[in-house]
């Protein structure tokens, strides 16, 4: 895949994002996350030698903002920006089209990636369906008890503790969603994880009642 960024892009559109104000090293990586549209996230390990580059040019100035640093453009960086404002506006073209490129490119993967889970998934149901009958035929010839009723006592257990399978895992995911969109933006390629493994998990399960 051809790089995101041209040779010296990111360090200018660096000195773009600091034009509005003082941002941390943070801020910068998820501003860049949300131009991509979630399609590139650039590591900490891309970001930061770049802004310290950029300090020791006299081009960026730091200071301290309790545990973070702050970093700022400085008037040598604006000068430096005016008079690339040509070159900037080449970057966002390019932005545009490596948005264009990395969306098409995360398609392809997704769909090759959930034809593989989707056959996963349905493999791992029939498993356990395979499974449960066993169990159940094996029960019936041990105690040559007939199948148990549709509306037992032993049926209506089995249903509660569905339930809350259901529930709890519900709520499992609810908590490790926040917790994830916490700390970075969810994703297009999360997001259609989810409804794909939910649309297949809610087949399986209704192909296992059913039969």
């Amino acid at each position: 895949m051809p790089p995101v960024f041209a040779h010296g892009a990111l360090r200018l559109y660096l000195l773009a994002l600091l034009e509005s104000g003082p941002k941390h090293g943070y801020e910068l990586i998820k501003a860049l996350s949300d131009r991509f549209g979630g399609t590139y996230s650039p590591s900490a390990g891309t970001i930061y030698p770049r802004l310290g580059k950029l300090e020791a040019e006299g081009l960026v100035a730091t200071h301290s903002a309790g545990r973070r640093t702050n970093y700022s453009i400085t008037p040598a960086g604006l000068q430096e920006l005016n008079r690339r404002r040509d070159e900037l506006a080449g970057v966002e073209n390019d932005i545009s089209a490596s948005v264009r490129r990395l969306a098409d490119q995360l398609r392809q993967d997704i769909r090759v990636n959930m034809r593989g889970l989707r056959a996963d998934l349905a493999a791992t149901a029939e498993a356990a369906r395979t499974a449960a009958r066993a169990a159940g035929a094996a029960a019936a010839a041990t105690d040559g008890s007939p199948a148990v009723p549709r509306y037992s006592p032993e049926g209506d257990r089995r249903l509660r503790e569905a339930e809350m399978l259901v529930q709890s895992f519900r709520d499992d995911m609810r908590v490790e969603l926040r917790r994830q969109a916490g700390r970075r933006p969810v994703t297009a390629v999360t997001l259609e994880t989810v409804k794909t493994v939910l649309d297949q998990a809610r087949i399986s399960i209704r192909n296992s009642l059913e039969s």
